[in-house]
C-alpha cells in the first residue's frame, strides 16, 4: 500500500470514529434530557399534591381509589360473565348427553335382537308343505310381528328400501348389477333390511344397486 493510500485510510478511520463519537454523545445528551424531564414531572406532581389542602388531597386519593375499584369491578364482571357462559355450556352439554343416553340406551340390546328378527324372516321364506309346518310358520309370523311391534314401541324402525334411490348414509351396497328396467342407483334387491333407533341408523340396509 502506498503512502498516499495509508493517509487516505487513516482519514476515513478518523471520520468513522468521529461519527461514532457524535452518535454516542447525542445518545448521552438525550438520556440526560429524558431523565431531567421525568424528574421534573414527578416533582411537579409532588408539588401539586403538597399545595393541596388535606380535604383536597383526600378527594384526590378517593378519586384514585374509586378508579381502581371501578377497574377491578369491571374485571370481576368480565370474569363472572365468562364463568356464567361456561357454566351454561356445560349445563347444555350435560342435558344433551342425558337426552342421548335415554334415547339410545337400548341401542346395543336392539342390535342383538335384530339377529333374532333376521332368523325369523329367513325362516318364513321357506315354503310350508305340511299342516305342521304351516302352523309353525304362522307362529313365527306372529312372533315376528310382536317383536317388530315391541321394537317400534321403543323407537326402533325397520326399513325396506326396495325401489328407493341408494343413499350411502342409510344403505350398504353389496353389489351393483346392470338393470335396463331400473334407473341408475336404484335399489333392486334387499339382502338385509335396515334399522334405525330414534332416527339414528343402527344398521344400514344391505342392498343390490342398479348400475
Amino acid at each position: 500500500m502506498s503512502e498516499k493510500d495509508k493517509q487516505n485510510q487513516e482519514v476515513e478511520n478518523q471520520e468513522e470514529l468521529t461519527e461514532a463519537e457524535k452518535k454516542a454523545a447525542e445518545e448521552q445528551v438525550q438520556k440526560v434530557v429524558d431523565e431531567a424531564l421525568e424528574e421534573a414531572v414527578e416533582s411537579a406532581e409532588d408539588d401539586n399534591l403538597a399545595d393541596l389542602s388535606d380535604e383536597e388531597r383526600k378527594i384526590v386519593e378517593l378519586e384514585t381509589a374509586l378508579e381502581e375499584a371501578e377497574a377491578k369491578a369491571a374485571e370481576n364482571m368480565d370474569v363472572a360473565l365468562r364463568t356464567k357462559a361456561e357454566a351454561e355450556n356445560i349445563r347444555r352439554r350435560s342435558e344433551n348427553e342425558v337426552i342421548n343416553a335415554r334415547k339410545y340406551a337400548i341401542e346395543k340390546f336392539a342390535e342383538e335382537l335384530l339377529a333374532v328378527v333376521d332368523s325369523l324372516e329367513q325362516g318364513l321364506q321357506a315354503k310350508a308343505e305340511h299342516e305342521e309346518s304351516k302352523a309353525m310358520k304362522e307362529g313365527m309370523e306372529l312372533t315376528l310381528k310382536m317383536t317388530l311391534s315391541t321394537l317400534k314401541k321403543f323407537g326402533v324402525e325397520q326399513h325396506n328400501p326396495l325401489e328407493e334411490v341408494f343413499d350411502p348414509q342409510l344403505h350398504e351396497a353389496m353389489t351393483m348389477v346392470p338393470s335396463p328396467d331400473h334407473e341408475k342407483n336404484t335399489i333392486i334387491d334387499v339382502f338385509q333390511k335396515g334399522y334405525s333407533l330414534n332416527g339414528r341408523v343402527i344398521r344400514p340396509a344391505r342392498v343390490v344397486v342398479a348400475q
